[in-house]
């Protein structure tokens, strides 16, 4: 089992602000939230964010220049394949983190016939959630 990577201060708080929202957050939306607990400027968020996306504890949505907080942190297997796919309700802004395993084989065989070495696979499907259909 690996360990949780022990966070600074500026980690946890911003990892809290994103958690403790319903959708993905820029990150002047989470400076925004901050600002009483001492952060002034970008640099904090932006730096933060880097420590937690390499944790695997963040992701970020490229379509929406936008953090999102990793929906199972703990499965460490889910993320050492480097396939995270998410589906992105454009009506109410849900964002639904899943891992598919016939996509990642898919992917795989791909890389394999065309010598292609990712160092990076995000999948984002745009649409309308149940609720929002």
């Amino acid at each position: 089992m690996i360990a949780q990577p022990e966070l600074t201060r500026n980690q946890s708080l911003v990892l809290s602000a994103l958690s403790g929202t319903g959708g993905p957050q820029s990150a002047y939306d989470i400076l925004d939230r901050l600002r009483s607990d001492g952060f002034r400027a970008p640099l904090q968020v932006y730096r933060a964010l880097d420590k937690l996306m390499e944790f695997g504890l963040v992701h970020r949505l490229e379509s929406l220049n936008a953090f999102v907080a990793c929906s199972d942190p703990h499965d460490h297997a889910a993320h050492a394949h480097g396939v995270t796919a998410f589906a992105i309700c454009e009506s109410c802004g849900q964002v639904t983190e899943f891992h598919d395993h016939t996509i990642e084989n898919r992917l795989k065989e791909w890389q394999a016939a065309t010598h292609f070495k990712p160092e990076k696979t995000t999948i984002e499907i745009r649409g309308a959630c149940k609720a929002c259909a």
